[in-house]
């Protein structure tokens, strides 16, 4: 399941925060901060996605992230090899060297990440 942007935001947050109350999410936005409800409603929807849940103390809520960030990066990356990229990471690749602007250095440092991995296989 893939999440809205403004979820996306959100997560990334708690994500970095690991656990937090609301108070500690919205204190984390940039400004202008979103209004709490807008981020009680990002909650509600993430937690049915069961992408959060929370521990309630009191009339408090501490959240959490059920959905590691790498396990979601990793199904967006691979969602969007499939719709964009003929379902192939070499097309993928291509693109992805043509059109960003590596330097030389990071080009080499991509060389040796893929050496490393085809060694290792």
């Amino acid at each position: 399941m893939k999440l809205s942007n403004a979820e996306e935001e959100l997560m990334q947050i708690l994500w970095k925060q690991k656990k937090a109350f609301m108070k500690d999410l919205i204190d984390a936005y940039p400004e202008p901060k979103p209004a709490n409800t807008t981020v009680a409603t990002l909650l509600k929807r993430m937690r049915d996605k069961k992408f959060v849940d929370f521990v309630q103390y009191g009339r408090s809520r501490e959240y959490f992230p059920l959905v590691k960030k790498t396990d979601y990066f990793s199904k967006q990356m691979n969602g969007l090899i499939k719709n964009f990229f003929n379902n192939s990471a070499a097309q993928f690749a291509s693109f992805f060297t043509e059109e960003t602007d590596l330097s030389e250095e990071e080009l080499k440092e991509l060389r040796k990440i893929i050496d490393e991995r085809i060694k290792n296989q």
